[in-house]
């Protein structure tokens, strides 16, 4: 292997402990490409183990068929520069069905919950990259289609299904079709689902709120693992309720309305 001697970027995240799902650093260049860094740290790959991966950054902008050949190493620091632990010196392929490497099992929970480990409650996250051959880059429509695990996307919803199983590794481990086109489909409605989701639950429609409960059901029964949506789905329906609720016109509300219509009316026909 050979050495990686020039260190490419370096990250400090503050109030660590206190951090919930995927924390993302900006994006940053090395070897001519871009990259950026995607830490776990309660576990979300892994129950007991910080998870740590460098990523390709819009994959989507890249031609069909991109690659990138690179070594890299990814170390952990704490606010002294003491090393805490760092991962062997790896040489992989990025490309459109694997554009993030890394390490599941970085650190043990247990470690950073040792009083001490972490000074001020501050990591540091240092990457060393060589890049060894990059193949295939340049701008596209973004409606190529790319082979992602064996579900077939248009490339520009590969990083929408990458972030979801890097997020939920085991959300299609039980997919009961091997149909290519079925199994398109599939991900077509979990995209559209987890979109519809994303917005501003006041903006929803009640028949939008019964779609997206009849979609998930769908893709349940067709095996997709999706508990970490059904709370999501019931916190926008809560929100949309309370929201349509605040907004509802009392009978008091109503009555005062009449009134002064009525009086209205009154002097405008004398």
């Amino acid at each position: 292997m050979e050495k990686l001697s020039e260190k490419a970027f370096s990250w400090e995240i503050d109030n660590f402990s206190e951090r919930n799902g995927v924390i993302r650093s900006d994006p940053f260049t090395s070897g001519g490409c871009e990259w950026l860094l995607c830490v776990h740290p309660k576990g979300n790959l892994v129950d007991d183990h910080l998870s740590l991966f460098l990523h390709a950054v819009n994959p989507v902008s890249l031609l069909p068929g991109w690659r990138r050949r690179a070594s890299y190493r990814l170390v952990l620091l704490n606010q002294s520069g003491k090393e805490l632990r760092r991962t062997a010196g790896e040489r992989r392929f990025f490309c459109a069905e694997a554009e993030g490497w890394g390490s599941q099992r970085m650190l043990p929970l247990t470690k950073l919950q040792e009083e001490g480990f972490l000074e001020d409650n501050k990591l540091t996250i240092e990457v060393y990259i060589n890049v060894l051959k990059v193949v295939a880059e340049g701008n596209l429509t973004g409606n190529e289609m790319v082979d992602f695990r064996g579900f077939h996307v248009l490339n520009r919803q590969a990083v929408s299904v990458s972030n979801i199983f890097v997020l939920h590794p085991d959300v299609a481990v039980d997919i009961r079709s091997g149909i290519k086109e079925v199994k398109t489909a599939y991900m077509n409605i979990l995209l559209g689902l987890v979109e519809t989701l994303d917005k501003a639950p006041h903006s929803l429609s009640e028949t939008e709120l019964t779609n997206a409960e009849s979609e998930l059901s769908e893709l349940e029964e067709a095996g997709f693992k999706l508990d970490w949506l059904k709370p999501k789905l019931e916190e926008v329906s809560l929100k949309r309720k309370q929201a349509a609720s605040s907004h509802r016109v009392s009978p008091f509300e109503c009555i005062d309305f009449l009134v002064k219509r009525f009086f209205l009316s009154c002097f405008s026909e004398h």
